[in-house]
């Protein structure tokens, strides 16, 4: 709740700062990227290839925005479905490739689809992208209330939206017997299958899931900058995402906390963004040694502190 209620003011706080409401809707889809990979590694598994699947709900959606005229939040679905779709297909195959191999696989993988898309010149521009991209079509809400989108303050929103519904199906998916079945396969992959657990299914319906989700942020991304290069999309863009896991940590708000960190360091530090992957490395290497479980660890790591201070206070007092 007090996300929600964090996530409705900050956009009014920063209201008519456009810098500030850019870097909240990225912020935001970053928090969708890094919580839709921590849904596969539940499994056991990590993908370096998200960009690519990024990439595949990010251009579905604006080729048919654009070339195809469909609906904007249509196309938006379509392009999560494409990612999904694609992820089921060559999901059984790597559902039997492990730890290493599953990681190499995977980024290649990201790597061929960005290729695809710098080749097929005719729909996805090439390497001069594509532009003109719309933003999602106002409506009115009981013809009183006018939501236009090509408002960055209002697309702020949109983005909110988005992401708590992503949320919240992901967090009734951890605690329902999927998300047992997921944990177990995490935990011991050959006792799960020796119980009886389909582990080829169960990590195929998760990465496909998961997939769904990082198109669906792949085309927001692309109806919010209205321009799209495949360079975006490369091995870069998917190890950015799994820092943010590793540095946010297992909890389920982990990605939430890492991917908004890591999202504002280059921007505070603007003069270092051009070091953005020597910084992204210097955090996780801290974060690995002094917090192994991650950011989301440091609350139960202060309050044993805490509570020795507030001792001493009472014994002062």
């Amino acid at each position: 709740m007090a996300i929600v209620c964090l996530g409705c003011v900050v956009p009014i706080v920063m209201k008519g700062n456009e810098y500030y409401l850019h870097i909240y809707i990225i912020c935001v889809i970053n928090i969708i990227l890094a919580s839709s990979l921590r849904a596969i590694a539940t499994t056991g598994q990590v993908s370096i290839g998200q960009a690519g699947f990024m990439a595949i709900g990010a251009y579905t959606s604006a080729i048919l925005a654009t070339k195809f005229n469909f609906p904007t939040y249509s196309a938006l679905l379509m392009g999560g479905l494409a990612a999904m779709v694609l992820a089921a297909l060559i999901g059984y195959p790597l559902a039997r490739v492990r730890t290493v191999y599953f990681v190499m696989v995977t980024m290649f993988l990201g790597e061929i689809i960005r290729l695809v898309l710098f080749e097929w010149r005719t729909m996805t521009g090439g390497s001069t992208g594509m532009m003109g991209i719309p933003r999602p079509e106002a409506f009115s809400i009981l013809g009183i209330l006018q939501i236009d989108f090509s408002n960055r303050f209002q697309f702020c929103y949109l983005a909110l939206a988005v992401l708590l519904l992503i949320l919240l199906a992901l967090y009734n998916i951890e605690r329902s017997h999927f998300g047992t079945v997921f944990a177990a396969i995490g935990q011991e992959e050959s006792v799960s299958s020796s119980v009886g657990i389909n582990v080829a299914r169960y990590k195929v319906i998760i990465f496909s899931l998961a997939s769904f989700f990082t198109g669906l942020a792949g085309g927001l991304y692309g109806h919010y900058m209205t321009v799209l290069n495949p360079d975006s999309f490369g091995t870069f863009a998917s190890l950015y995402i799994v820092i943010y896991v590793i540095v946010g940590g297992r909890k389920f708000t982990g990605p939430i906390s890492g991917a908004i960190i890591l999202t504002l360091i280059p921007e505070i530090f603007g003069g270092l963004k051009e070091y953005q992957p020597f910084i992204f490395v210097i955090v996780l290497f801290l974060v690995v040694f002094l917090l192994p479980g991650g950011l989301s660890e440091l609350p139960d790591r202060m309050k044993p502190q805490i509570r020795k201070i507030l001792k001493r206070g009472f014994r002062i007092a």
